[in-house]
Formats: C-alpha cells, structure tokens, sequence
C-alpha cells in the first residue's frame, strides 16, 4: 500500500525543508498530491500538484518534476509549502500566535482528474515557530511594546 514518507517526520520549524516523498505506488503511476492546512482563524489554504511515480513506484519530490496542471510545475521539492492559496480571495497566510504550530494535512490521490480519485495514503505534518526550549518574555517599558525570544 502507498504511505508517504516527511523529513522530518512529524515536526519541523517553519524555516526548514521539508522533503515529502511516495512510496508504494505502482510503476509510473500517476497521482495527484494535495497539501492543506487552516489558519488560526480556521481558513482553509491548498495547493496541488500532479506526480509520475518513477520506475520503482516511488515518488520523491527532490527528484520528480510536477507536472502541469497543478497549482505549480517543474521541480519544486517545497512547491506544495510556497503555493499554497486561500480558497477566500486576497486572505493572507499570517501566524498570530508563534507559540502553536500549523497543522499541514497531505494527501495522495489516484489519477490526474479534475475531482479527485481515490484516496491512496495521508499524513500529517507540524511546522512551528519556535524550537523547543525558547521562552517568549512580552517586553513592556513606558511606550516600548515588544516580545523577547530566549535560546534555551
């Protein structure tokens, strides 16, 4: 069965790569990968991108160009992260609160249609703010409003 491999697996700061690949698939099999994720205030952003798996089933987005059609083409290992879009016109990806993560949802479906075919594999990915260990200090002196941020 198909399963999707992250690097890092299950959590990264928001400023690191993110390599993505797809095992299991057949050979040359064509599959459509969809990226997702909500903002704090619960809007929805997707970006989309169709595959060819290689010889061996396996799709590695460092190494396999997207095809056209999608939300970008071309090799772009991170192009599921930079295209992502708001599905409400002219909203704007901003993080509020760096204290909590952003959940990205991925999915793999079959095929290149314009609905999407079965579902295949999906995973789920954090991407933070802050590495383990920083503490945020909220700076307030006269009129000087800021925020601290402390290595461990």
């Amino acid at each position: 069965a198909p399963s999707v491999r992250l690097s890092p697996a299950s959590r990264s700061l928001f400023d690191e790569p993110l390599a993505i690949a797809v095992q299991g698939l057949g050979p040359r099999q064509q599959v459509t990968l969809r990226m997702s994720l909500r903002d704090e205030t619960r809007e929805l952003f997707q970006a989309s991108a169709r595959y060819q798996a290689d010889d061996d089933g396996e799709l590695d987005l460092a190494r396999c160009p997207a095809l056209p059609g999608g939300s970008f083409s071309g090799l772009e290992p991170m192009g599921l992260l930079w295209a992502l879009r708001p599905q409400r016109p002219f909203w704007r990806l901003v993080k509020r609160d760096v204290q909590s993560p952003f959940l990205l949802q991925l999915e793999v479906f079959e095929g290149h249609g314009e609905s999407p075919g079965r579902l295949l594999a999906q995973a789920q990915h954090e991407r933070a703010f802050l590495r383990d260990g920083v503490r945020r200090v909220p700076v307030r002196e006269g009129r000087i409003r800021a925020t601290l941020f402390l290595p461990p």
